[in-house]
């Protein structure tokens, strides 16, 4: 059972998330605050975190980035905040949604649905490389059996399940075009393909984690205006 934690300072919102999730057979702990958040993800890791970026004690972006330092946990931000700039910064810290108050829960089951998805690979398609293939990218090995990266030195890069998709589906297309809607399709899902700067934002975050020079990538490279491909 796919254990959730429930972070807002809303008991409202709480309470309705808590009895939606468990109605669909979900593991639910939910948290009033950043600190409670931070303490209940430690004792009892969760597989999936809700979380509200207007909290009593803590920035929401603070916990996501608090939880980035040792989990790959998915993490789904609701938040009132409709500013683009909010978005950016919650998914530059690791967030891999946002979805905006007020919300439909069956929409956010939708979404909890699509971000659980990525948690597993991404098939192999007939002609792509066999599941044990390993890629360099820069000084780093990409290990796509064991959903590895290593640095050179032997330092591991650790990856959130959606930089994990989106890297995956690439790296099965070496030198291949993947375009903007096959990304947001195969990644976010079907309803996801107006948001092209969430592709933007994950780039960005590839980059910077595994190319020498994020400025000036080598193997992960944009094709303006119709997606990205994987340059070995």
């Amino acid at each position: 059972m796919t254990r959730i934690l429930v972070v807002d300072d809303e008991p409202q919102i709480l309470r309705a998330l808590r009895i939606n999730l468990r109605a669909h057979r979900y593991d639910v702990e939910v948290a009033d605050s950043g600190t409670a958040a931070l303490r209940a993800a430690a004792s009892h890791p969760p597989d999936l975190v809700v979380l509200d970026l207007g909290l009593p004690d803590l920035d929401g972006v603070e916990v996501i980035q608090g939880l980035r330092g040792w989990t790959s946990a998915p993490i789904i931000v609701l938040s009132g905040r409709v500013g683009s700039h909010d978005k950016v910064a919650a998914l530059d810290a690791g967030a891999d949604d946002y979805v905006t108050k007020p919300f439909g829960v069956d929409e956010l089951l939708a979404r909890i649905r699509a971000v659980t998805r990525r948690l597993a690979a991404i098939p192999g398609e007939p002609g792509a490389p066999p599941a044990a293939a390993t890629h360099r990218i820069g000084p780093h090995t990409v290990d796509l059996a064991d959903h590895v990266v290593t640095r050179d030195d032997g330092t591991e890069v650790k990856l959130t399940p959606t930089q994990w998709a989106m890297l995956e589906l690439l790296l099965r297309h070496p030198g291949k075009l993947v375009s903007q809607r096959q990304l947001l399709h195969d990644v976010w899902g079907p309803e996801y393909h107006n948001e092209t700067n969430y592709l933007r934002q994950y780039m960005a975050q590839l980059r910077r984690k595994l190319e020498d020079d994020p400025a000036r990538p080598r193997h992960l490279i944009t094709e303006p205006g119709m997606g990205y491909r994987y340059r070995p």
